[in-house]
């Protein structure tokens, strides 16, 4: 195993980002299948039984998707999620609510395809009845990608939940077309509760995930939004408070937090989390891969990887170590936007309380 390869803190983050929205696609899709399928009007090449197969299938993968975006978020490690809260709603100290209604959805999705192993045994009537929650389990997971999604701000990820809605909903007045006599009632309530949704959630969204301190407001501790630092989000990023600063031509900054080390094949990984506070605010995560030096201590440096967040920077600076002697190294960072900067970190590492404080000192290069 690299261990260079277990350093970069933003790749479980992308993936875990990528699955929350691919599962959604394919939750929207089973949801519509689901909707459509007791609608006689196939065509012959596409029987009902083909649409129930795809049905099955689509609901199966959304599970396995599901089930990657719950490893991969708790594998990131910079929200405190643990396996437990991947199945126990409402018990994660990181966004309680929003992040509760994912493991709910998540929950109900487990509970059908578990009851959907034992049909024959449990009975048509209440296998039916249990999966009526796969109807409730889209909403609660909709919601959920808005109040806790760290993209639900970019144009992209507003575009796709806004279509996923509009297909369940034409889904829905597809079905209520054809609703027969026997069933006429349930037209009103049904289609003032696709009128009603909606609306809900444009609302919500407007008045909460799309203001400012949304982070805050969710229920972020506050050892991650960094005080007096910007809120940050599940990957690290850090949205800038409305009034920031520029990143200046040079600056020095005050570090302060914490120092961990994990087992890796063939070494070690040592993972330092600070807060920046100074002429710069912000957050700096610092991961160090390498092997042991003898015994008396140390690491052979194989990997690194530097992610410094900023307050007034719409994206994070990223860059490896250069140079490292004793606990004090230098690191040339990038960011999107083209902005590259040298910084050095002057550490002091306290291997009694596993914390770390120390000075950096930066200057743009471009």
């Amino acid at each position: 195993m690299n261990l260079a390869a277990t350093l970069a803190p933003t790749a479980y983050w992308y993936l875990a980002r990528g699955t929350g929205a691919v599962a959604l696609v394919l939750l929207t899709g089973s949801v519509v299948l689901g909707i459509v399928g007791s609608v006689r009007f196939a065509a012959p090449r596409w029987p009902r039984f083909a649409i129930d197969t795809v049905h099955r299938d689509l609901s199966l993968l959304v599970l396995v998707v599901l089930a990657i975006h719950v490893i991969t978020s708790i594998l990131d490690g910079f929200a405190p999620i643990t396996l437990l809260d991947g199945v126990v709603p409402f018990a994660t100290p990181y966004r309680p609510l929003w992040m509760g209604l994912g493991t709910l959805a998540f929950d109900l999705l487990l509970a059908i395809a578990i009851t959907s192993l034992v049909r024959r045994r449990l009975g048509y009537r209440a296998w039916r009845a249990i999966h009526w929650l796969a109807y409730a389990s889209w909403p609660v997971a909709v919601l959920h990608g808005l109040g806790t999604g760290s993209d639900i701000k970019q144009w992209w990820m507003l575009g796709l939940t806004v279509a996923c809605i509009v297909a369940v909903l034409v889904a829905v007045w597809a079905r209520l077309a054809h609703v027969s006599g026997e069933h006429a009632g349930l037209r009103a309530p049904a289609t003032a509760l696709a009128v009603i949704t909606p609306i809900g959630l444009a609302i919500f969204t407007l008045a909460g995930p799309l203001q400012q301190g949304w982070a805050r407001r969710a229920g972020t501790p506050k050892s991650l939004l960094g005080r007096p630092g910007p809120a940050a989000s599940p990957g690290g990023a850090v949205s800038p408070p409305a009034g920031s600063s520029a990143l200046p031509a040079s600056f020095t900054a005050t570090l302060g937090g914490a120092v961990s080390e994990s087992q890796a094949s063939g070494g070690a990984v040592v993972n330092l989390a600070m807060r920046v506070s100074g002429q710069v605010r912000g957050r700096l995560r610092v991961r160090i891969g390498g092997v042991p030096i003898g015994a008396g201590g140390g690491l052979s440096m194989t990997g690194s990887q530097v992610d410094l967040a900023l307050a007034g920077r719409p994206s994070v600076l990223q860059g490896q170590i250069a140079a490292l002697q004793g606990e004090d190294f230098d690191a040339r960072l990038s960011d999107a936007a083209g902005t590259t900067v040298d910084v050095r970190a002057q550490l002091q590492i306290d291997s009694q309380t596993n914390t770390v404080t120390g000075i950096l000192s930066g200057s743009r290069v471009s």
